[in-house]
């Protein structure tokens, strides 16, 4: 297994901003991903909603609501905490988003791998 999977450029997220969608797995048709940046670093998470099982973005690449607050669902307007992944508001409060772990380093953000 690679050391780290580059995700993007630490550039392409701006706080409260677009998110970048990302594949799980490398070479998958199906972008299941995303990362956004809060409260200064990346935060990811699995692509899909407890309670719709849904993507949130409305647009690619486009999770935030309005004030760049939280993460927000297209399909019911369920409002996710971008530091947590938990439902505050919506159909499915008190769930939470799956996490993927990122990290940051030299510029961009990257899925950490195992090393052997």
């Amino acid at each position: 297994m690679p050391d780290r999977r580059l995700i993007c450029p630490s550039a392409e997220l701006l706080e409260g901003g677009k998110g970048v969608r990302f594949a799980l797995q490398p070479g998958a048709p199906d972008e299941r991903g995303f990362v956004v940046r809060y409260d200064g670093a990346p935060r990811a998470y699995v692509n899909v909603c407890p309670h719709a099982g849904t993507e949130l973005d409305w647009q690619p690449g486009e999770f935030f609501e309005e004030a760049g607050l939280y993460l927000v669902c297209s399909t019911h307007g369920a409002l996710f905490d971008p530091g947590s992944g938990l439902c505050i508001a919506g159909p499915c409060k008190g769930e939470c988003l799956e996490p993927i772990r990122v990290e940051e380093h030299d510029g961009h953000v990257i899925i950490p791998g195992t090393t052997p």
